[in-house]
Parts: C-alpha cells; sequence; structure tokens
C-alpha cells in the first residue's frame, strides 16, 4: 500500500509519524473519509470544503496541494477506485510534530496523511435484514465543548458507545444528547419514519452535518415527501414505523432492531428502501455524467 505522508508518496511499511505528534499524543487533529464510484470521487469538493472549514475551526493551517491530484494518484498507486473496486480514502491532518504541551505554536508543521484502500460496503444481507441499535449511555459531547461540525480525530465518545454496542452484540450505538434528545450513531447520521414522515434531528442537538445527510434530504424534498428536523426522544425512535442510518460508505442503512425490540415491523421498510433506491440512482447518475 501506497500512503501519502506530508510531501510524497512512500510505502507503507515507510510510513512513520513521530510519537510527538499532537494527533497522537492529544487527538490534536481532522480528517475526512471520502469513497469513489469506480474511478469518480464522490462529492470530492464538499469533502474538501468541510475539510477546510474543520482546519478553521480549530485553527489549523492546511498546507497548499493539489487535492484532486493527490486523491487521483493515491487511488492509481493502489490500484483502486477503477471498474473492479471502488476506493475508500481518508484523508488525516494533524497539528504536526512538538514538544509536550498544549500549545499549537509548538508544532510548525501540519502532518498530512492519505490512506486508500479498496472500499468493502457492508454486506447484502445487513440491506436485506437492517441492522440492529442500542440507545448508549454514553452522551454525546456537549456542543459548546466541542464543536460537532468539527470532524475531529478525537474519537473517544464515539468509541465509547460503540464498545456498548459491540458488548450486546449491536451494530451501532444511537446516543442522546445533553438534553436526552437523540443526536446520531458513532459513524452516521440518524433518520426514522413516523406515520410517513421522514424524521431526522436537526443539526442544534449536536450533530454533524452529513453529506450523505444532506443528499437524503434533498432527494425527499425533490419526492415531496413531509420532513421534520427536529428534537426528538428515545420514544419517537421505539415508536417508529421506519429507521436507517447514512453516511459516505453505508449511503442507506435500514435498521430493524432497537434495545432488542423490532422498530416498526422489523424489517426495512417501504420509505426506506425508496430512498436507497433514490440515493442508488443519484450516485449512478454521478458516476455516469
Amino acid at each position: 500500500m501506497w500512503i501519502y505522508l506530508d510531501n510524497r508518496f512512500v510505502k507503507e511499511s515507510d510510513a512513520l509519524v513521530s510519537v510527538f505528534d499532537h494527533g497522537f499524543l492529544y487527538g490534536d487533529g481532522i480528517y475526512e473519509t471520502v469513497r469513489s464510484y469506480g474511478s469518480r470521487i464522490f462529492m470530492q469538493d464538499q469533502h474538501l470544503a468541510r475539510l477546510r472549514r474543520s482546519a478553521v475551526a480549530i485553527g489549523l493551517k492546511i498546507p497548499d496541494r493539489d487535492w484532486p491530484t493527490l486523491l487521483r494518484e493515491s487511488m492509481e498507486r493502489n490500484e483502486v477506485g477503477n471498474e473492479r473496486t471502488d476506493a475508500y480514502i481518508r484523508i488525516t491532518i494533524s497539528r504536526g510534530s512538538g514538544d509536550i504541551g498544549l500549545d499549537p505554536a509548538l508544532c510548525p508543521h501540519p502532518t498530512i496523511v492519505i490512506i486508500t484502500k479498496p472500499l468493502k460496503p457492508p454486506s447484502a444481507e445487513q440491506y436485506q435484514e437492517g441492522v440492529s441499535l442500542i440507545v448508549a449511555k454514553t452522551r454525546r459531547n456537549l456542543p459548546s465543548a466541542l464543536d460537532p461540525q468539527i470532524k475531529a480525530t478525537n474519537f473517544l465518545n464515539n468509541i465509547l458507545a460503540k464498545r456498548e454496542a459491540l458488548a450486546v452484540g449491536a451494530f451501532d450505538s444511537v446516543l442522546l444528547n445533553w438534553e436526552s434528545h437523540l443526536t446520531e450513531c458513532t459513524v452516521s447520521n440518524l433518520f426514522f419514519v413516523r406515520a410517513n414522515r421522514l424524521c431526522t434531528p436537526a443539526l442544534s442537538c449536536g450533530i454533524l452535518d452529513g453529506i450523505t445527510r444532506g443528499i437524503i434530504l434533498t432527494l425527499a424534498r425533490q419526492e415531496q415527501i413531509p420532513i421534520e428536523e427536529g428534537k426528538f426522544t428515545n420514544k419517537d425512535l421505539s415508536q417508529a414505523d421506519e429507521c436507517f442510518l447514512s453516511n459516505t460508505t453505508m449511503e442507506v442503512m435500514p435498521a430493524t432492531i432497537l434495545d432488542g425490540r423490532p422498530i416498526g415491523a422489523g424489517k426495512p421498510g417501504p420509505l426506506t428502501q425508496k430512498l436507497l433506491r433514490l440515493f442508488v440512482a443519484h450516485r449512478t447518475g454521478f458516476v455516469e455524467s
């Protein structure tokens, strides 16, 4: 595997980051996960714009790079992003290496890493049967303490919630916020359907404005599907007719079990399946255009 590190591509065995890197010491960094459909990188400009937004939010100056060319070269070097294999691409930028201490000025140069490998999509069975969720005891970070719009490399909050899910054999956890309102799962946005209305937590609940989430809302509006972005509770979710998750790699993933009990009929619902078809048609059009 070829890794882009700082200013050049190196083999995986030579991709070494200092133990004094503040990304390692303090989780001081940002990232984006991008994917391709064949050779075309999906929503590349939007992901790069969000990366820059995260950098601004933490006062991190991203070095000038021709990012589209780097991402293309990374796929070519690793022989992914072609007619055989879609690409999974992760861009990570940390504060960089510096003396021990929290002062960002200790790090004169950010560390840049691009990892590209074959995308491993969820199984067909998961889309057909849906996945299981629990409501985690771990609460989502308070937005006034850590802005959820920053895609930070500090993921301990999410990891704790993921451990709760794994401990009981669930696919993932739903996190509540400081007011016991629904937010999102550990790496995905949350949607549910109630009385034919598509519901999803509002950004003000303390969630990331997922790029796939935005596409789904746009597609729903085009189809004149009623939408409610608001504050919802665990009870609202437990009484839902359908539920699904969204992110870059899963697209639209049905969720059919919550805390060991069926959601609705216990199988992917009609609106979930319709939105998945709409999303597939949307990205298929992107690939073919």
